[in-house]
């Protein structure tokens, strides 16, 4: 059947390897993406190549960039038809939707192409005009794809690639009759592509009468399980994964924990959103220099930081044993991915907790291929209230108090309870009051900073992080658009202090929160140390001890921030001329 079959030796292979345009190799780059999977290493250059190919590999791979970026290169922009040049059919019209988006995606700088999906639900009306005005790619269900042959609204006599996505699962549908049709009635000059978890004997029968010479890429994955690590997940509204991300943190307070994100920019806002929340959190993903990766990750073995936000790729070879809980704030894109993760947890023969922000109906299919592959069970669970969190802040405090109270130390510090008592305070009295300090600093502890706004002289905003910055601010000028993201009031400005520029600024959709999380996340940095910040249009400003100057220069120097290469030096640098090109 098949001439060549490639298999798990597929790994760690950069896209720019593959022969990969640089357009696209540029979209790719600002969807975060920094290594090819096994089915795209595999399928990508052989496609290029105009080869039939046969991926075998179960969902949750990526295959949507193994047929999509190929499919992209093989179009001719130059014709003047309207007549589409890759079929790509899919079995429902959720896959075909996000297809079609993630394939937009990957055209973002591949001007004029035009990807249209056609399935049932959707009014036809619409897909008549978006057909008839013209379309490269067309991406649809086997029955809307029949539907519009029948009418006349899609012809596809100019088709140079055709694309079957989920075969097994079509087939299983009942569309075997449709696709057959379809398959039929396109060109015997063209290029076939089938993706299929199974192998099933109908499937072996499409690619022996449909397909030439078709090379495999088959990729099979050893079933791993988890057995000691519990493993819940949490449905959360669009918008709220900050917040719920907060909430598990406060209940399950671990010593020592990992999130994981699919994107770098990702990592990025969510450390500074943490950071500003007060927990001691770092990042770690592809874009930072090796000096900074490493100081990162010795902050975190160390324990200097409890929290570590990381990408996929940035955390392999990572070995710490005592991570007590793994949380997945983005849902993994690959299900092997998902197991490497929270295999981070529970080693030595201690238990693990894994735990999983789903938001919408299409993350939860993708938890249930997770499942099925894993064998595990993820429980359902509410996110904890506002109450329960208190609840277990008094339960930590009293397990804190019984285990100080055995301390061989205990009554260091007895002399002061004596005055406090010989004042006339009864011994329950002080025992309540140095309760409630020990209370109120953990609280305080974990509140997210509030901001007051105002603008210097210069123009340039200010802020206050605590009550004494929002005392001494001054009032906004009326109509003046004070709005928080340009500015952050860190530790007031010392004489240790020293002033940096950036040449990005309110043009680039920078704002200070992005400046503190590449900063902290290149450093290893607390967001707390980093001082004020200003962001004018083409320009930002920041104050950070002066001890700390050249670690910021150099970890900052060619570093990402929204996408723009920064440059960084000191403001009163005659360097920052440079800018103003």
């Amino acid at each position: 059947m098949e001439n060549t079959k490639l298999n798990n030796t597929l790994e760690n292979v950069d896209f720019s390897t593959l022969g990969i345009s640089e357009d696209i190799l540029r979209a790719l780059d600002d969807m975060d993406f920094e290594e090819a999977t096994k089915i795209q290493a595999g399928s990508i250059p052989l496609m290029l190549e105009g080869k039939d190919i046969i991926g075998y590999s179960q969902t949750g791979t990526g295959k949507t960039a193994a047929f999509g970026i190929p499919a992209i290169e093989a179009i001719d922009r130059k014709t003047r038809s309207k007549n589409p040049q890759v079929l790509v059919l899919c079995p429902t019209r959720e896959l075909a939707m996000q297809a079609c988006e993630e394939m937009n995606r990957f055209a973002k700088y591949r001007r004029g192409i035009r990807i249209v999906a056609i399935y049932g639900g959707q009014a036809i009306e619409r897909q008549f005009r978006l057909l008839d005005y013209g379309a490269h790619i067309v991406i649809g269900t086997p029955g809307r794809v029949m539907d519009h042959m029948r009418r006349n609204t899609l012809k596809l006599h100019e088709l140079k690639m055709v694309v079957l996505d989920e075969a097994d699962e079509m087939l299983n549908m009942g569309f075997r009759e449709d696709v057959e049709t379809i398959l039929e009635s396109v060109p015997k000059e063209r290029q076939t592509a089938l993706f299929s978890a199974t192998m099933p004997p109908a499937i072996v029968a499409i690619t022996h009468h449909y397909q030439k010479n078709p090379e495999m890429i088959k990729v099979v994955r050893q079933q791993l399980t988890v057995p000691s690590i519990e493993q819940y997940y949490y449905e959360v509204p669009f918008g709220g994964k900050a917040d719920a991300m907060c909430r598990l943190l406060e209940s399950h307070t671990p010593k020592r924990s990992m999130i994981f994100c699919n994107t770098k920019r990702q990592v990025d806002e969510l450390v500074s959103e943490l950071q500003m929340r007060g927990y001691l959190v770092a990042g770690l993903h592809g874009d930072m220099r090796q000096t900074a990766r490493t100081q990162v990750m010795n902050s975190f073995k160390r324990g200097i930081v409890a929290i570590l936000v990381a990408t996929d790729v940035a955390a392999r070879g990572i070995d710490v044993d005592d991570v007590e809980a793994v949380f997945n704030y983005d849902i993994p894109t690959d299900v092997e991915y998902y197991v490497h993760r929270i295999g981070r947890t529970g080693r030595a023969g201690k238990n693990g907790r894994a735990f999983t922000l789903t938001v919408g109906r299409k993350q939860m299919y993708e938890l249930r291929n997770i499942q099925n592959f894993t064998k595990a069970r993820i429980q359902r669970k509410s996110l904890p209230s506002g109450r329960d969190i208190e609840a277990n802040r008094e339960r930590r405090l009293f397990e804190d108090i019984r285990s100080e109270l055995t301390s061989p130390t205990l009554l260091e510090d007895a002399r002061m309870v004596d005055q406090l008592i010989q004042d006339g305070f009864t011994s329950v009295e002080v025992a309540c009051a140095l309760m409630n300090m020990v209370s109120a600093s953990r609280r305080q502890a974990r509140k997210p900073l509030k901001y007051e706004v105002s603008y210097d002289q210069q123009g340039s905003f200010q802020g206050g992080g605590s009550e004494q910055g929002a005392k001494n601010a001054r009032k906004i000028p009326s109509g003046s658009d004070a709005s928080g993201p340009n500015m952050w009031m860190g530790p007031k400005r010392r004489e240790d202090m020293v002033r940096l520029a950036l040449n990005v600024g309110s043009s680039h959709k920078v704002s200070a929160s992005h400046i503190v999380g590449a900063i902290a996340g290149e450093t290893g940095l607390s967001g707390k140390s980093i001082g004020k910040i200003s962001v004018t249009e083409k320009r930002s400003f920041v104050d950070v001890p002066r001890q700390h100057v050249s670690l910021v220069l150099t970890s900052m120097k060619d570093c990402k921030i929204r996408g723009v290469r920064t440059r960084i030096c000191e403001a009163d640098s005659r360097l920052q001329l440079a800018f103003d090109g």
